[in-house]
């Protein structure tokens, strides 16, 4: 099969591993949609495209690869609406997902000059992308302090929401879960490693979310972090349409167990090579130690701890918002 990457950075951590455990059975290549030139040969399309990559010249990229029938993962439509966090708070909320009240300030400097807010925000580039801003202010100085680097940002404003300072992070692969526990990006003493958690430790109601997710904004390959905030369904959550770094173990550790061989003795002869690529995902993950199965950049502070957290609590579900 040929695979092709969409990606300014075919070396990024994920997609090298990706790409180590595909080569031996499989032809991966990747293709920088900023890159000048004519772009690629439609006669001879890939299987499928892997879009990693989220500018607006990779987006149209993917689209115009989907006009001439390629399978591309996730489409070019579902990455969009996952960029757009007040569009994206806005689909969430019309389909019934739990999701943290946001408004949107034109800039950070106008949200600077309002004074002192009446308690502690999170605030997030209106925009996902690479490097976006994510951060908490509790004061008018905090403010001034962003405003200096980030005046002209457009930005969404969520009220602070109290919270155990731990991210449960999903990811999902073609409807299959996986979870890992991961110290909050706002957690002052920094993030620190992933901790496996199975998934049946997971309240059904955050599952179910994580799993709704996908259906509302078309994602095959996500990643959903969940804030726990003590409630019975998660309250806040964000979503990323391709997953990171964090990722890379729960890809390495199936893909070595599975049998990567789409004709594998008793598979169905009329499998499309879509769904065999999607497979390759996650066939392995069913019985790895510490991670379970089921069955598409809110974070929250809290002082920093080694001890992995007893099973969480229900708690608050949002689309992870930044990559």
């Amino acid at each position: 099969m040929r695979i092709c990457l969409l990606t300014a950075d075919p070396g990024h951590p994920l997609l090298a591993a990706v790409t180590g455990l595909l080569t031996p059975d499989h032809r991966v290549e990747s293709l920088d949609p900023g890159a000048g030139g004519p772009g690629p040969d439609l006669s001879s399309l890939a299987d499928v495209y892997l879009l990693k990559a989220r500018t607006p010249r990779a987006l149209a990229l993917a689209a115009r690869l989907e006009e001439h029938g390629a399978p591309v993962l996730n489409s070019a439509a579902a990455t969009a609406r996952c960029q757009d966090r007040v569009a994206m708070a806005a689909v969430a909320r019309a389909a019934g997902l739990p999701f943290a009240a946001t408004r949107s300030v034109a800039t950070l400097g106008e949200l600077a000059a309002a004074g002192a807010p009446d308690g502690p925000l999170v605030i997030k580039s209106r925009f996902s992308r690479r490097r976006d801003l994510v951060t908490r202010a509790d004061s008018a100085v905090r403010l001034r302090e962003l405003a200096a680097d980030w005046a002209e940002e457009p930005v969404v404003v969520q009220d602070f929401t109290p919270n155990s300072g731990w991210d449960h992070k999903l990811w999902v692969v073609d409807g299959q879960l996986f979870a890992a526990l991961r110290r909050s990006e706002l957690a002052p003493d920094g993030r620190g490693p992933n901790l496996p958690l199975p998934v049946g430790e997971l309240p059904a109601s955050w599952t179910a979310a994580a799993l709704r997710v996908g259906e509302v904004f078309g994602l095959d390959v996500y990643g959903v972090d969940l804030l726990d905030a003590g409630a019975v369904r998660p309250s806040s959550w964000t979503s990323t349409p391709f997953p990171g770094s964090a990722a890379r173990p729960v890809l390495r550790r199936r893909w070595r167990r599975s049998p990567c061989g789409p004709r594998r003795a008793g598979g169905p002869a009329a499998r499309t090579k879509e769904a065999r690529t999607k497979e390759k995902c996650h066939k392995s993950a069913r019985n790895e130690p510490g991670w379970c199965r089921s069955e598409p950049k809110g974070r929250g502070g809290g002082s920093s701890s080694s001890v992995r957290p007893k099973a969480p609590g229900p708690g608050v579900a949002q689309p992870r918002q930044g990559a």
